[in-house]
């Protein structure tokens, strides 16, 4: 990434930031699979405004054989202001392809256009609406979980909390190096935020785009950490990069989850960075999580092994 001499994202501004995102999203994926589904849709929010959203399934539909497959909600990372559906496609069609559910991508909108708690309301609104729309998209409203990355992994974990809440059952949380801490001063932040892809200079400027006020920090659905307690909420995956400046916030969240008595299946995944799980093509690593993730999924959502996997 240095020697391609690309300017930080940090220091291009939200639009060219994204765009610089998007081209380079690919360049380390795996080959993108092809499935039998892939549908976009449009999901509404509280506000009238419809996000797109993008199914995935390896399945084709047929209404009449099949009761419905269990739905993932899906919810991109980039620091709530970079990322969309276009740059997690290949993330999400392994997940569909090796799990066997149903993978909904969000477009949630961004910051800072939309500054906090935009992502966040945008994310249970469309939990919400799959759980009552599932029949049509030929999925299982009894069967769903929510996952995501970094700030998507956020914007699950609060999903999962706000889903307790609501009466609203989940099979499983997906957390894959999720954002938690209200302030960014753990160790990692110290030992990791410099030259390993994620920089301190880029964390800061991404929440500076989404939260507006130190109150806004405290907030829990910035900071699950800070969520007043998590009993009762779904069974979580959380699959971590040693060399990440998240990694003691995504370990003292699942630990939190632990105490409440909240099953967990923690994965530290050795000698990779924020990011990993989107660089299959160079780190085995990534492969082995796409697997890993899979394998949750399938356990979580009482689904077989499939015959084949393709991501040893």
């Amino acid at each position: 990434m240095i020697r391609a001499g690309r300017p930080p994202l940090h220091t291009l501004g939200p639009a060219r930031a994204r765009a610089a995102y998007e081209v380079g999203a690919g360049v380390l994926e795996v080959p993108k699979a092809e499935l039998a589904r892939v549908e976009e849709l449009c999901i509404p929010a509280r506000d009238g405004a419809l996000l797109s959203a993008r199914l995935y399934a390896d399945r084709p539909r047929d209404a009449a054989a099949d009761p419905g497959l269990p739905l993932l909600l899906y919810l991109h990372g980039g620091g709530f202001t970079v990322g969309s559906v276009q740059t997690h496609d290949v993330l999400c069609r392994e997940l569909a392809r090796l799990s066997g559910c149903m993978v909904v991508s969000l477009d949630y909108r961004l910051a800072p256009e939309h500054r906090f708690p935009t992502a966040s309301n945008d994310a249970w609104d469309a939990l919400v609406w799959l759980s009552e729309h599932a029949g049509e998209l030929g999925a299982d409203a009894a069967r769903l979980a929510v996952g995501g990355d970094s700030a998507g992994g956020t914007l699950a974990a609060v999903n999962a909390i706000l889903a307790r809440d609501a009466g609203l059952p989940l099979a499983l949380q997906l957390l894959i190096y999720p954002g938690c801490t209200a302030h960014q001063d753990t160790d990692s932040h110290r030992r990791f935020g410099h030259g390993l892809v994620l920089e301190s200079e880029a964390i800061d400027w991404f929440f500076g785009n989404y939260v507006s006020s130190p109150a806004e920090r405290e907030d829990w659905r910035f900071a699950p950490l800070l969520a007043p307690e998590v009993d009762g909420v779904a069974p979580a995956w959380v699959g971590l990069a040693e060399c990440d400046p998240l990694v003691d916030e995504g370990v003292q969240y699942a630990d939190k989850l632990r105490a409440a008595g909240v099953p967990v299946d923690l994965e530290i995944y050795r000698g990779v960075t924020h990011e990993f799980i989107k660089m299959g093509r160079a780190i085995p690593e990534a492969r082995r999580a796409h697997a890993d993730a899979a394998r949750a999924l399938r356990e979580a959502f009482g689904l077989p092994e499939l015959a084949e996997q393709g991501a040893a």
